[in-house]
């Protein structure tokens, strides 16, 4: 990894910035990193393993030379850097939506669905920060007992918003701290003390697209689209780490001790689960941790066949960033990505 020249499209971002502290201490030689954001962040100044970097506007000449391209911005800014990536000879990893149901385009949890990256046709998308932890836990278990049903209810932090929605976060906290919450309404865009059950748009049939693509990406990801899904998004006013409530109907039933154990064996899952001791996963705690983590593993009492588990793990690193880089990981490995200059640090 150190021998490559990694663009980073978003450097400036919550992920940009997460996915720079990984590079750093994952890989103490460090790759060529060249830093890209948009024109009002040109010029900042990041730090990256002692060495002060220079950001530059992204254009669509930003990738000669470049091995790999991050791409953690809207999907309008994948639809126009990505190609461009791709013409300059660079395998883009795309954070973004744009590319992650298109039948060319490999959606990967390197854990779950590696081999996948050998079919890339110079675009790898990563899914949606909620469907990763959903499919690491699943996958192990369907391995083993088909899994016919999962019915998801995710509780997903605001920085899956941005830097934005976290600073919206402390400034109406501080704001709300004293209010009276009898007499006053919560206000548009307000996360403070509020859970909102909307993330992304709502579709015609009631659920909203961040639904959707946890149904569509899961299936896409265990190669298992006669997997039913059923989701509910909420924003809670936490600010790394989504959490979720999953009930999975299996073709038989499934002890929990031998999910227990499963999920154990599952690289990548850290199994917390001792609630008579209260030991279960936390947001606060899980924040900056790689694994994702699963805890109140239990029958389900309203299905023979059912198993209920509590997931949670850092939107940020395992959601977003780490993913990445274990994605490039996976393609080096398997000679799909040979870097084309010396290693060294750029700005």
């Amino acid at each position: 990894m150190q021998d490559l020249t990694i663009a980073v499209v978003g450097a400036t971002g919550a992920v940009g910035a997460e996915f720079l502290r990984i590079v750093e201490t994952r890989y103490p030689d460090l790759p060529k990193l060249k830093l890209l954001a948009s024109s009002r962040s040109a010029g900042k100044h990041i730090s990256v393993g002692g060495k002060d970097l220079v950001v530059k506007e992204a254009t669509e000449r930003s990738f000669d030379g470049v091995d790999l391209a991050f791409i953690s911005a809207s999907s309008a800014v994948s639809h126009q850097f990505a190609p461009a990536a791709v013409a300059a000879g660079a395998v883009v990893i795309d954070d973004g939506s744009a590319f992650r149901m298109e039948e060319t385009v490999p959606l990967v949890v390197p854990e779950v669905n590696g081999a996948d990256v050998e079919w890339h046709q110079g675009i790898i998308s990563i899914p949606n920060c909620s469907t990763t932890p959903l499919v690491m836990a699943a996958h192990p278990l369907h391995q083993v007992n088909a899994i016919k049903r999962i019915v998801a209810d995710t509780y997903q932090s605001v920085s899956g918003a941005g830097g934005g929605a976290m600073a919206d976060l402390r400034e109406q906290s501080e704001r709300l701290l004293n209010a009276d919450s009898n007499t006053s309404k919560s206000g548009e865009g307000q996360i403070a003390y509020n859970v909102v059950p909307q993330i992304d748009r709502f579709l015609d049939n009631g659920y909203t697209f961040e639904e959707q693509k946890m149904r569509q990406e899961s299936q896409k990801i265990l190669h298992a689209p006669e997997i039913q899904i059923s989701a509910t998004c909420v924003r809670v006013p936490v600010y790394v780490s989504h959490s979720a409530s999953v009930h999975i109907e299996f073709t038989r039933p499934m002890p929990v001790d031998e999910a227990r154990d499963l999920l154990r064996a599952m690289p990548g899952i850290t199994v917390l689960d001792s609630p008579e001791g209260g030991e279960y996963p936390m947001p606060w705690d899980v924040a900056g941790e790689d694994d994702v983590f699963v805890g109140r593993i239990r029958q389900d009492i309203s299905h023979p066949n059912g198993l209920v588990l509590w997931i949670v793990s850092d939107n940020l690193r395992k959601g977003a960033a780490l993913n990445s880089l274990q994605i490039a990981e996976e393609l080096v490995s398997r000679g799909r990505l040979k870097p084309k200059h010396t290693s060294g640090v750029t700005g």
